[in-house]
This record gives C-alpha cells, sequence and structure tokens, in this order.
C-alpha cells in the first residue's frame, strides 16, 4: 500500500500534473469570461440589431404540456424545468457563439505566443555569439595547417 501512496505522490508532482491542473482551472475561468461576453455583451448588441431578437428562448415545442403546469408556456427554462420535449435552437446557437468566440480568442492568444517566442528566438540569436572551439579543435587545426604547408614546400 505504501509503495502506491508513493507512486501516487510522484505523480501528482509531476509538473505536467500540475500545470494540467492548473490549465483546467484557468479555463473553467475563461469559460465563464467567454460565457459573460456572449450573454452579457454580444447577444444584447445582436438584440438590438434585431429588434429585441433574444436567441436564448428560442425553441420549438415538441412535447404536450402536462395539465399541471403552472407556469409559462412561452419560457424555454419553464418548459423544460416541467420536462417538456423542447427543440431549444437557440441555447444551440448562444453555445456556437461561443465556441466561435473562444476558438478566435485562444487562436489569438496562441499567435501572440508564436510572435513572442519568435521574437525572443530572433533576439537570442543576434545577441549571441558563437562559442569559441576548444583547445583540443584548436591544435588539431594548427596541426593540419603545419602539415600542408609541408606539402606545398618540399
Amino acid at each position: 500500500m505504501t509503495h502506491i501512496i508513493q507512486e501516487f505522490k510522484q505523480f501528482a508532482i509531476r509538473g505536467n500534473v500540475m500545470d494540467l491542473a492548473v490549465g483546467v482551472i484557468i479555463g473553467s475561468a475563461f469559460s465563464r469570461i467567454v460565457n459573460s461576453i456572449v450573454k452579457d455583451l454580444i447577444m444584447p448588441v445582436i438584440g438590438v440589431v434585431t429588434d429585441g431578437l433574444d436567441f436564448s428562448n428560442k425553441f420549438i415545442r415538441i412535447g404536450h404540456i402536462p395539465a399541471t403546469f403552472k407556469d409559462n408556456p412561452d419560457s424555454y427554462k419553464d418548459l423544460q424545468e416541467a420536462g417538456v420535449a423542447v427543440f431549444g435552437y437557440g441555447a444551440f446557437i448562444t453555445v456556437v457563439l461561443n465556441f466561435l468566440i473562444l476558438a478566435v480568442i485562444v487562436f489569438l492568444l496562441v499567435k501572440m505566443v508564436n510572435e513572442l517566442r519568435r521574437l525572443d528566438t530572433h533576439m537570442a540569436d543576434e545577441t549571441s555569439t558563437p562559442a569559441p572551439p576548444p583547445e583540443n579543435i584548436l591544435l588539431l587545426r594548427e596541426i593540419r595547417d603545419e602539415l600542408r604547408q609541408g606539402r606545398q614546400h618540399p
């Protein structure tokens, strides 16, 4: 049992697992930000441009409303909570917009990071000078040169 615990500690302490955990936490927060951008910023603008069209409540009811239903029959959320089968294409449009915005943001982030890496590599190449050859290489070159000169002048 202690061997399993030791292996788990080694697994959990590795950088990859910690990086993954940080990535999941940041990804979750990032997802909330994107959802808020779509819901609170983009969809209201689309609603104004389309004269009040609200995608989140667009649906087609495909099931029957139970006789005990007391809520709003035009509310997607109320119908879903009551277990009525609804085809929620508006919610789907919102999720697709979330995905597209997230994809664009991730693309721009990756592009920016790649550009920073390229600039860093370019700057490192410009500032670095090649290291002088080791002493044994210099000595071998001198011997080679002496041998060449010795063959040319008998």
